[in-house]
């Protein structure tokens, strides 16, 4: 599973730096220069980690810390103050918000990539309350208590998935048990399927086998791609 980490800082070239760094670590990075962007953007990624600068137009580390901490979709994600705002009283405002971690910059990058990867550590890869089960009477799909409803392609692919953890399916057979051998898609009709699923569900429990196909794990920390 590559974890997904968010970066919110103002300074484009910190942004591109960091970004660059981490993306060479295996991680998925995405950016946002302020903190009402860098919302959006957590609600749209759901990161693991969230890298969060202190002084920002907008809506400042603090105050966007504190409505990371209220948003029931985003309350168990990693953030971490990245700012060189380092005196004890920021610090303090920083940990007050709910920050799990400051870290002051200057900070040597490889030491930044330490501190990450011991951050993300920590977390467990699926929790008990995110499982995913499929309510079929009804067309609904359950991530923990979050109920989700999806397009009728969409619930039929996970289903599909779904029916049998592990077992891996082919394009092909995708294709024609979900859309029928009478029908004519595109070829990237899979792919903007299951990257809309990853998008309202997470990319733990679907596991791409490149040039394959697809395959649903239960316990995404005993899969590998």
């Amino acid at each position: 599973m590559a974890y997904r980490i968010l970066v919110i800082d103002d300074e484009e070239d910190i942004l591109e730096f960091i970004k660059y760094n981490l993306q060479r670590d295996g991680y998925e990075v995405y950016t946002a220069q302020n903190g009402a962007i860098g919302l959006e953007r957590a609600l749209e990624v759901r990161p693991h980690l969230i890298l969060l600068d202190m002084m920002m137009p907008v809506l400042d580390g603090v105050e966007t810390c504190k409505a990371i901490r209220r948003s029931p979709k985003l309350r168990k994600v990693m953030v971490v103050f990245l700012s060189a705002v380092s005196d004890e009283e920021m610090q303090l405002q920083g940990y007050g918000a709910g920050a799990d971690d400051y870290i002051s910059k200057p900070v040597k990058m490889n030491i930044l990539r330490s501190r990450v990867k011991a951050i993300l550590n920590r977390i467990s890869p699926v929790e008990n309350d995110e499982k995913i089960t499929i309510d079929h009477t009804n067309f609904l799909v359950n991530k923990g208590e979050e109920v989700i409803t999806l397009p009728r392609k969409e619930f039929y692919l996970l289903s599909l998935l779904y029916s049998h953890p592990g077992k891996l399916f082919s394009r092909e057979d995708i294709y024609r048990e979900v859309w029928g051998e009478d029908v004519v898609v595109g070829d990237r009709t899979i792919d903007v399927h299951i990257r809309k699923l990853r998008q309202k569900l997470g990319d733990e429990h679907i596991v791409t086998v490149k040039g394959i196909g697809y395959k649903f794990v239960e316990n995404p920390s005993d899969s590998t791609e």
